[in-house]
């Protein structure tokens, strides 16, 4: 579900800023950018991806936002070869994504091995990760889990603020 200007209007805005791993999590208590200690109720499979609200309460909202993260930035030399670097790198089943003519994978051993194998161009660089194929569809609405309005995470989940410590 969209969540329209009107819907946050006059409303703070709060984030989570999350590397792609952490973007994964389906249950997981967090402190937003604001100081907020919220706790994470999502399907199980669930991806959050930048730009996702996660909850709309009746002062504030709370946005996900991608945290930069360790990567390996390949330039493939023509298509072909980025066609192989893709199938040998989904092959070992990592993760892929793509910024302008880089491919990303993970900052991991396994990878700067594979990548040397191939004899292909990269560097070591930092990037917001979001892999190809990683879209997880959500049905969006009202949680019964917590009483709380939510836009991502179904019928199961969402985030909900928590009470305050009692010490």
């Amino acid at each position: 579900m969209h969540v329209d200007g009107p819907t946050l209007a006059g409303k703070q805005r709060d984030t989570l800023c999350l590397t792609w791993e952490e973007r994964r999590w389906t249950r997981k208590r967090v402190t937003t950018t604001g100081g907020r200690e919220v706790a994470l109720a999502l399907p199980t499979g669930s991806l959050l991806h930048p730009g996702d609200i996660v909850a709309v309460e009746a002062e504030w909202y709370l946005e996900i936002e991608g945290k930069s993260e360790p990567v390996l930035a390949v330039t493939p030399r023509d298509r072909n070869e980025a066609i192989r670097i893709a199938f040998d790198v989904g092959n070992r089943h990592f993760p892929l994504a793509i910024a302008g003519d880089d491919l990303l994978v993970p900052d991991d051993t396994a990878m700067t091995q594979l990548l040397t194998r191939l004899g292909v161009a990269w560097k070591r660089s930092a990037a917001v990760f979001a892999p190809l194929g990683a879209d997880h569809s959500h049905e969006h609405g009202h949680s019964p889990l917590d009483g709380h309005t939510h836009v991502v995470g179904g019928s199961g989940g969402g985030a909900a603020p928590l009470p305050p410590s009692s010490g």
